[in-house]
């Protein structure tokens, strides 16, 4: 099938070129021209293992292309995929959809024939149906169909949460369009990934409604690890003798610091957006949110009580500030709410992450990026383990850093404590 993806960002470009590598022809657009001449070389805009092997494998066999030409890219193809950014509005909390609704009314002027239009950029309820309106004004209805596909691609694993997904969901009133969507997908759904049609509406509903269901599941098991931390339990029990539970499930009932990156801020915030539209109370998203964002406080007060209030001078290491490992991804990250607070009192930070220097931590004072993990770790007095990259599984600190004993803050669970504890550190983690 012929194919294009507007929007060269995360979602655009990972499903698109996943889809080429089903053997789809698909054209890439985006308006940013040094993104198209970037990827046209096979320089990757972001961090994604494997995906660069894709792109570059693809684009050699033709069945993947870049272009900044959307009206010809449109005419070419026969279904369109809307991949842009739907941010939260600045001083706001619903969704930005002006990047949407300017597609829309481009591809109006694009119609040549029959179309299946696809947001696959998480959209609020009722989104599909105002682009629907847009393309009415320049188009009969017979020459275009709007469907919601969302997408479940986890940071970090997105190819393989692409390649098996657990289910595809497609929202379409249309029954010639629903067809062509399950042909589109039979690959996936031959690996057994269940294909499941609904109302549009409905389609926009549950991304929004699942992004907000996994953000409760981390606030929730945050909040145990605060009363695990006040009555000498381990959290890692309670994740182990909840998560066993077949109706409850293991997966997101990870300790740690606040959630982060592209999706479960905006979306837990866009959804409260909508029901306050509706009038409806969603009073748990509500406190989800409220109770992340007083995550990182959380933690900094336990930074504090390990270094006793004295934290002027003292050196701080971050292994990680991404918001999770496997990604670049900033959007967030409770290290960007840590490290100035530190360093506004007096602390001397160093860091080091896989994904290298971060811009984000700039002009922030006595901050500086290491580029090993061992020049980040010298002459430190606490080492905070704040994204779990594999780099930092299995580290010696004893053969690392000889003769010094910083102070070790496994914030996210990685070491075992007696084990750390015998090789003569100090150590803390999160709920236990």
């Amino acid at each position: 099938m012929k194919l294009c993806m507007i929007g060269t960002g995360y979602v655009g470009l990972v499903s698109g070129v996943c889809f080429s590598d089903l053997g789809n022809d698909v054209i890439c657009v985006d308006k940013d021209i040094n993104k198209i001449n970037s990827l046209k070389k096979g320089k990757i805009p972001i961090y994604e293992p494997g995906l660069s092997e894709l792109v570059n494998k693809n684009y050699k066999n033709k069945k993947l292309s870049f272009s900044s030409d959307l009206r010809t890219s449109v005419k070419n193809s026969d279904i369109i995929f809307i991949c842009v950014g739907t941010p939260t509005k600045k001083g706001g909390s619903s969704a930005d959809l002006n990047q949407i609704y300017n597609v829309a009314k481009e591809l109006s002027l694009s119609i040549n024939k029959f179309k299946i239009i696809i947001t696959k950029s998480t959209v609020p309820v009722t989104t599909g149906d105002e682009i629907e309106k847009i393309l009415s004004k320049k188009n009969s209805k017979n020459k275009f169909a709007v469907i919601s596909n969302p997408e479940f691609l986890r940071e970090g694993e997105a190819i393989r949460d692409f390649t098996y997904p657990d289910r595809v969901v497609i929202g379409s009133n249309d029954i010639k369009s629903n067809k062509i969507m399950k042909n589109l997908y039979s690959p996936l759904i031959s690996k057994g990934a269940q294909y499941v049609h609904t109302s549009r509406r409905a389609a926009e509903l549950i991304k929004y409604a699942s992004n907000a269901f996994l953000a409760t599941k981390i606030t929730f098991i945050n909040e145990i690890a605060n009363l695990c931390e006040k009555t000498g339990i381990d959290v890692e029990d309670i994740s182990i003798g909840m998560g066993l539970d077949k109706r409850i499930g293991s997966r997101f009932l990870r300790a740690g610091p606040a959630y982060g990156g592209s999706c479960f801020p905006k979306d837990t915030r866009a959804i409260i957006s909508t029901a306050d539209k509706f009038k409806t109370n969603l009073s748990v998203i509500k406190s989800v949110i409220k109770s992340n964002q007083n995550r990182s406080s959380i933690l900094l007060k336990r930074v504090h009580a390990i270094l006793k209030n004295k934290v002027k001078n003292k050196k701080i290491t971050f292994l990680g500030v991404t918001f999770k490992a496997n990604t670049d991804d900033m959007r967030d990250s409770s290290s960007l709410i840590m490290i100035p607070a530190l360093s506004k009192k007096g602390a001397l930070i160093k860091y080091y992450d896989p994904t290298g220097f971060k811009k984000d931590f700039e002009k922030i004072k006595n901050v500086s990026y290491e580029n090993t993990i061992k020049k980040s770790l010298e002459g430190s007095d606490l080492v905070i383990i704040h994204t779990e990259w594999n780099d930092f599984k299995s580290l010696n600190f004893k053969n690392m850093v000889k003769g010094k004993k910083f102070i070790i803050y496994d914030m996210r669970n990685i070491y075992s404590p007696s084990k750390i504890k015998a090789q003569g550190f100090k150590y803390f983690s999160i709920g236990r």
